[in-house]
């Protein structure tokens, strides 16, 4: 180990400490604040530590995936969050966060940003079961604090059970017993009128 690698992955560290201060639309279940992509990062991440079991592929690895939920959204530093539902934010999103990726993670020594890397694209496209999977939570973990807040952030935006339900569609492609779940809670959410039909 040199003193420029540890000094690398210390500047590196300290960066990533900004992504608590990005603010996403969905709320925290207990305060009533929105939560930052820190938090959620930490939460989807041990989602699938629990979850795993309903991972349609038994041969999942998990820690690929923890690892991947972990830095899917470091590109938000820069790039900010993208509501999943404002389509003319959705336009430009692939460009800002490619420009943030490469500048977030070129401050890692070679080897760690080779992998960080990998495993970013790994879940933006969405093909291995290990992506699957993380893309599968990401989107269930956004449901999950929805509906536990009342709807508040899909009243907020006028958001309709199709939308939800077309966003929550990854889910399927990973677990059918967490879609099964997903889908319940949409119709559960209708039925309270925490979102509209």
């Amino acid at each position: 180990m040199t003193a420029d690698r540890l000094a690398r992955q210390m500047a590196f560290l300290v960066e990533i400490d900004k992504l608590k201060q990005v603010l996403r639309r969905t709320i925290t279940v207990n305060d009533d604040r929105n939560e930052n992509s820190a938090e959620h990062s930490w939460h989807v991440s041990l989602m699938a530590v629990l979850l795993i079991e309903y991972a349609e592929d038994s041969g999942l690895d998990l820690l690929r995936t923890v690892k991947m939920l972990l830095v899917h959204d470091l590109v938000e530093i820069d790039a900010g969050d993208t509501y999943c539902y404002d389509e003319e934010a959705a336009k430009d999103k692939e460009a800002r966060e490619s420009r943030a990726a490469r500048r977030i993670f070129a401050i890692l020594p070679e080897d760690q940003r080779t992998e960080v890397v990998s495993l970013w694209e790994e879940f933006e496209s969405g093909v291995t079961a290990e992506a699957r999977f993380a893309n599968a939570l990401d989107r269930l973990q956004a449901l999950l604090l929805n509906f536990n807040t009342r709807g508040k952030t899909w009243a907020k935006h006028g958001v309709t059970s199709r939308q939800v339900l077309k966003r929550a569609g990854p889910i399927g492609e990973s677990s059918p017993q967490l879609w099964e779940y997903a889908r319940a809670l949409v119709k559960e959410a209708v039925a309270k009128n925490m979102l509209k039909p």
